[in-house]
């Protein structure tokens, strides 16, 4: 099974999810693991299953204000956040308008605050409103990983997320 991983990350958060997720899967698949600006390089109708997953910002999917005003967040005097090398390129938005229409499955995650989603937003369920209108089938609900206020990822969300990925190509 060849699988496909598309995420965009402002802090590390939703990359290191989407790392665990190809590491739960890759016991029964080979997985490429791509940031969303590099992502366009690739041809997603060569895959069994794409997934794809970015952080939350103002309760969707991010824009380029959103993602600047992540970057200027991580600059600010005092700040202990650590910007991602491509935090202002293109991200799953981007990616995602790229598309032509195909056929497929795939899978949508999210970074997200822990909080009530209808507080916070999910960005997942956006991704996979766009995959499907794309042509996609899901094959699993939008999922969420959560982050603490700090944006530290809560304990134990990395190893869901490599279960959800283990789970996603039919592992245990």
């Amino acid at each position: 099974m060849q699988v496909l991983v598309v995420y965009e990350s402002m802090y590390g958060n939703t990359r290191h999810v989407a790392e665990a997720i190809a590491r739960g899967m890759e016991e029964r698949a080979s997985v490429t693991l791509v940031t969303a600006t590099d992502a366009r390089e690739q041809d997603v109708s060569a895959y069994d299953l794409v997934v794809v997953g970015g952080p939350t910002h103002v309760h969707g999917m991010s824009r380029p204000s959103t993602r600047h005003s992540a970057v200027e967040a991580a600059t600010q005097p005092g700040s202990d956040l650590e910007l991602e090398p491509d935090a202002e390129s293109d991200g799953v938005r981007e990616f995602l308008a790229h598309l032509r229409p195909t056929t497929g499955v795939a899978a949508a995650f999210d970074t997200r605050l822990d909080a009530s989603p209808v507080l916070t937003g999910r960005a997942s369920k956006t991704i996979g409103k766009k995959l499907r209108k794309l042509g996609l089938t899901l094959i699993a609900e939008p999922e969420s990983f959560l982050v603490d206020k700090q944006t530290v990822l809560e304990p134990r969300e990395a190893e869901r997320a490599s279960q959800w990925g283990r789970a996603l190509v039919g592992g245990q």
